[in-house]
C-alpha cells in the first residue's frame, strides 16, 4: 500500500480528536460505527460524503487534543487512505501507525476535492489537479511494513503465530 490516490477534503490547523471524533460516540472502537459520525460538528456531511480512499489534508497539529485511538480508527473506518498534515500532535500520529493508517508530515497547497496521490516509500506527494510536486521523508522500512500489515496488532499477532 505504498501508493496512494484519492479526493483531498481540507481542514485547517488544531483539528482536535474531539472535532475528529466527538466524545458522546466514543462508547465503541467498531470503526464502521465510529465512522458514521467522523467530523459530526464541523463537517456534518463528511461521514456521508467521504469515498474509500479519500485523503485528509490539513494544516498544522492535526489531531491534538486527547490521546484516543478512537479519531485514527473514525478516519480509517471512513475510508480515508492517507492524512497529509503540516504537522500533528505526537499521539495522534502515532496511533495512526500503530492502526495502520498512513500520515505524512508535508505542506502541500490542495484546494478541497482536488486528486491527490501519495508514495509512501519514495516521499512524493502529487495534487494531481494543479500539477504541482512535493518530496518528503519517506517510510522508513519498519513503519511501511507495519502500514502493510495493518498496524502494529495484525503485525504483533503474526509475529506471535497467533491465528486468531
Amino acid at each position: 500500500m505504498s501508493s496512494i490516490k484519492g479526493r483531498a477534503w481540507t481542514f485547517g490547523d488544531n483539528v482536535d480528536t474531539d472535532q475528529i471524533i466527538p466524545a458522546e460516540y466514543l462508547v465503541t472502537m467498531d470503526r464502521a460505527t465510529l465512522a458514521k459520525h467522523a467530523f459530526a460538528k464541523v463537517r456534518p456531511d463528511f461521514a456521508e460524503r467521504v469515498a474509500a480512499g479519500d485523503v485528509v489534508v490539513a494544516g498544522r497539529n492535526f489531531g491534538c487534543g486527547s490521546s484516543r485511538e478512537h479519531a485514527p480508527r473514525a478516519l480509517q473506518g471512513a475510508g480515508v487512505s492517507c492524512v497529509v498534515a503540516k504537522s500533528f500532535a505526537r499521539i495522534f500520529f502515532r496511533n495512526a501507525i500503530n492502526i495502520g493508517l498512513p500520515v505524512v508530515e508535508a505542506d502541500i497547497e490542495v484546494s478541497e476535492g482536488d486528486e491527490v496521490s501519495v508514495d509512501l516509500k519514495s516521499g512524493t506527494l502529487v495534487n494531481e489537479s494543479s500539477g504541482k510536486k512535493l518530496e518528503f521523508r519517506g517510510y522508513p522500512p519498519f513503519v511501511m511494513m507495519l502500514v502493510d500489515k495493518g498496524g502494529l496488532i495484525p503485525y504483533t499477532k503474526e509475529m506471535l503465530g497467533c491465528t486468531e
